[in-house]
């Protein structure tokens, strides 16, 4: 006879639920809602291009933010002048013996009553675009970077060429940003979003909880990918919404570590980053469990100033909060708990850092304690894993509508003072730390949950256990 554990059946339980997609009255409220940040203009936007392997690119989230369209090589036009507004989405047309291998895409007439859009053909982009542009109305570009983290490095896309070839006809012409205004309307979710945002991350608990219970030294790293991402499709979701970092032993400290080919041992830890995309909603959850079954005292230590960091940001985090309290919070935490721990010299103490950073402009670069965490404490989620808002958005406060990560991390190895520019002050720093770093070394620990800005406050999203006790318990039962 076959037998489940509760993880397993629980996730196998979660399986039916499906959330409503967004609707296409939502679709016209976002592109009016654009257009009414307009005075007039035109928007030029095009999604993403046709595979060039075998495997489709997911839809630009910009792209898709206004359209709903998920049909690889479109554009869309907005067109905004005397007080009136047409929206067009642009397609193409495809090769017949690529049918056989992509499908049949929809007809015109089909695409214009799903999305509400006035659709053309691909070819009729260029001669519309010239024709607007020689009227002097201004272009807003909806850039078309795959992801907004690479979005000032990636020139090489079809609209960038677009628009490099129209500034060549005509130097006149005026190009605006329309990100910002459009990363605007995405950073506060709708009611339809958050219940996909929701559904993504329940179904990455019941994955990732399935794979705290699982783990014992011995397995690979991958096999835990594999449970945890075979569940996100058994529960319904797209797939994953970035590349699951499963890291143990050394590659515990290493932030975005993604070979996952590694035997976990006894007396280590694990760490586990991962998410699903549900109609193109991205969650983002991580957990970081001992491999046996029980932290060691060390790596007990290190987890609980994580954990205390993420709940002292959680207390911060409410409507009109500031993003620098909630991050200057979380790091005054850790720097005194690093500190505690012989690990930094004082929770002040400063060192000479390795990279390029300007300590005046930004002085918490140059502490000891972001040594340990060189990243940010969190990130919006939603049609992109790293989603509008951004901290410097919103007048740099929390607001209603938010959907956010908490991540906060401390990683130990002696490579970091290994990689330290031989100074004076770093010399000094290395002699006072080098055996606290050597006691907890290869010890990372991160813990990251996904919430909600309501208007009582804060929600927290991912429910999976993460107190010291809740983790050891489900592992322990998982040993028996």
């Amino acid at each position: 006879m076959r037998t489940f554990s509760l993880a397993a059946l629980a996730l196998v339980l979660a399986i039916p639920v499906r959330a409503q997609e967004i609707s296409k009255a939502e679709y016209a409220a976002r592109r009016d809602s654009l257009a009414a940040r307009l005075d007039s203009g035109v928007v030029l936007g095009f999604g993403a291009p046709d595979p060039t392997g075998i495997h489709k690119e997911p839809q630009l989230a910009a792209f898709r933010y206004l359209t709903g369209f998920l049909e690889p090589n479109a554009a869309f036009v907005m067109v905004k002048r005397g007080g009136k507004t047409q929206n067009f989405l642009f397609t193409a047309t495809r090769d017949p013996r690529r049918m056989l291998y992509d499908g049949f895409p929809p007809d015109s007439a089909a695409v214009g009553r799903e999305t509400g859009l006035v659709v053309r053909s691909l070819p009729a982009l260029q001669p519309m675009v010239d024709s607007l542009v020689k009227s002097g109305l201004p272009l807003y570009d909806l850039r078309d970077f795959a992801s907004s983290d690479a979005g000032a490095s990636d020139s090489l896309t079809r609209g960038s060429s677009f628009l490099t070839n129209l500034a060549q006809q005509d130097s006149g012409v005026r190009v605006e940003d329309a990100h910002a205004i459009v990363d605007q309307l995405r950073a506060r979710k709708s009611p339809a979003e958050i219940a996909l945002l929701r559904r993504a991350i329940d179904i990455t608990v019941g994955s990732l909880k399935e794979a705290m219970h699982s783990a014992k030294p011995g397995m690979y790293e991958y096999e835990l990918e594999a449970m945890i991402e075979g569940g996100f499709r058994r529960a319904g979701a797209d797939g994953t919404s970035f590349g699951s970092i499963v890291g143990s032993g050394p590659n515990s400290t290493q932030y975005h570590y993604e070979k996952n080919d590694r035997q976990m041992r006894a007396g280590e830890v694990v760490v586990m980053d991962v998410g699903a995309a549900y109609h193109g909603y991205s969650a983002d959850v991580t957990r970081t469990i001992p491999v046996s079954g029980k932290f060691t005292p060390e790596e007990r230590a290190v987890y609980q100033l994580v954990r205390d960091a993420q709940s002292a940001a959680e207390k911060v985090a409410k409507p009109g909060a500031s993003w620098k309290a909630w991050s200057d919070t979380a790091r005054a935490v850790e720097a005194r708990g690093l500190a505690k721990l012989g690990l930094i010299e004082s929770p002040d103490a400063t060192f000479d850092p390795p990279w390029k950073s300007s300590c005046t402009a930004r002085p918490v670069s140059c502490t000891q304690a972001f040594l340990y965490m060189a990243h940010g404490l969190g990130h919006g989620i939603g049609l992109e894993v790293h989603d509008p808002p951004p901290t410097y958005m919103e007048g740099g406060k929390f607001a209603v509508g938010h959907v956010f990560t908490i991540e906060p991390g401390v990683y130990i190895s002696t490579k970091l003072l290994d990689m330290l520019p031989d100074t004076p002050k770093n010399r000094a720093m290395i002699a006072k730390v080098r055996k606290a770093v050597e006691r907890y070394q290869n010890i990372g620990v991160r813990i990251e949950d996904d919430y909600l800005i309501t208007p009582n406050g804060v929600e927290w999203l991912s429910k999976a256990p993460r107190e010291v006790q809740e983790v050891e318990a489900l592992r322990l039962v998982s040993a028996k």
